[in-house]
């Protein structure tokens, strides 16, 4: 009866869709089920904080998503709200439940395999376009360097003699990346390639065949389509690059707070999520190749 009264309150006077109704309905049945079977003296309510929780644990059990929980949850709240407001009940149980929290999407990233063929392996195109294409590649993965950063390089912030390029990152901070001699060997080839091809001379680095600086929607372009060479991903950005950079430093060894201030990151959190990530490529070596795992 009460939850009638509540889908009429959405579809008359709140203006609802159908469908959303609808999912209410499914989320509340659902609900009154559950605590009718853990007693039929309960009803919707004289119920507290406690059975809700249970509730969220049983969904958990039964693998619904955070997500899925969190919705169902909404539902609940919107319905507790309604019966204060009908005054049907006297307090909101709701209230002091936390939902569960959402699992952050790990990293997205390549093996040290795929990189080896996308760099030594790919035929990219002859010429300035094919050689700018791979230093783009190149540059992403020995730097992890951001996208904005790579495509704001200007041919003065590279420091060939002390190996260092500056990047102004977000909210125009600058750092210095440290760059190899196997990057530093690609780039004479590359500025060499692209000074010989321009009729005038670029201040970018990283430049179209007319001379103009690159624009983002280009160049995760053909990141896409190089990546799209050599593994099955359904990301396939210039970001993965980057993911790729930090997960190969800390996979190799990389001091942490090292790696932080390589990416630019303001704080120490954004950078231990690859701790994760290198923790589950473990996790997954294990399983391969423990015969007991």
């Amino acid at each position: 009866m009460l939850i009638n009264s509540f889908l009429n309150y959405l579809q008359f006077e709140k203006n609802y869709s159908q469908k959303t109704i609808n999912s209410y309905s499914v989320d509340l049945v659902q609900f009154e089920r559950y605590i009718k079977d853990c007693n039929e003296e309960l009803t919707l309510t004289i119920i507290d904080a406690d059975i809700i929780r249970q509730w969220i644990i049983s969904l958990m059990g039964k693998e619904y998503t955070a997500s899925s929980v969190n919705r169902k949850l909404s539902s609940l709240r919107s319905f507790y709200k309604f019966l204060l407001i009908k005054k049907e009940t006297s307090s909101d149980p709701t209230r002091k439940v936390t939902g569960p929290k959402k699992k952050k999407p790990l990293p997205v990233f390549l093996r040290e395999t795929d990189m080896n063929k996308l760099l030594d392996e790919i035929d990219y195109k002859e010429g300035f376009i094919g050689e700018r294409d791979r230093m783009i590649i190149e540059m992403f993965y020995a730097t992890g360097i951001r996208l904005s950063e790579l495509i704001g390089l200007n041919d003065t912030d590279i420091n060939f003699e002390d190996s260092l390029i500056k990047v102004t990152g977000k909210r125009n901070k600058q750092r210095l990346i440290p760059f190899g001699n196997e990057l530093k060997e690609s780039m004479f080839k590359y500025i060499s390639i692209r000074n010989e091809t321009m009729t005038t001379w670029p201040s970018a680095f990283f430049v179209k065949e007319n001379g103009e600086r690159l624009y983002s929607a280009l160049v995760e372009k053909l990141v896409k389509r190089q990546l799209s060479k050599v593994v099955t991903l359904k990301k396939k950005s210039p970001h993965v690059l980057r993911h790729t950079f930090a997960t190969a430093m800390l996979n190799n060894e990389a001091n942490i707070n090292a790696i932080k201030e390589l990416l630019g990151h303001s704080s120490l959190a954004a950078t231990e999520v690859y701790t994760h990530t290198t923790f589950e490529e473990l996790k997954n070596i294990y399983k391969q190749a423990h015969p007991r795992a």
